[in-house]
């Protein structure tokens, strides 16, 4: 499990495309047909990414859907995995049982 929380796809997208192309939030919304707001969001880690915003953000910046994906799916499972600590595996527990009745 990783410790450190992944970089989000809002962070990358402000961080590595916005602010050293110095687009605005709202010339990319325009560019890319959303409001806005939408980018903003995502920036803000208040939505996540979906695969249409993800091939949106492919063609605009040259890159690819899985990258914008990826980075989105990296965060979801570092936020899952906090929530799911505790669960231990079945599998585990499984095994344990099994030696103890030998």
């Amino acid at each position: 499990m990783m410790k450190r929380k992944p970089t989000s796809p809002g962070e990358i997208l402000y961080e590595e495309f916005l602010l050293p192309l110095q687009i605005t939030q709202k010339e990319l919304a325009n560019h890319i047909g959303c409001d806005y707001k939408v980018i903003n969001r995502i920036i803000n880690e208040k939505t996540r990414v979906s695969a249409d915003m993800a091939l949106k953000l492919s063609l605009s910046f040259e890159t690819t859907p899985d990258f914008w994906l990826n980075a989105q799916q990296a965060v979801d499972l570092w936020i899952s995995s906090k929530k799911h600590y505790k669960t231990s595996s079945i599998l585990r527990q499984h095994r344990r049982q099994r030696r103890a009745k030998i």
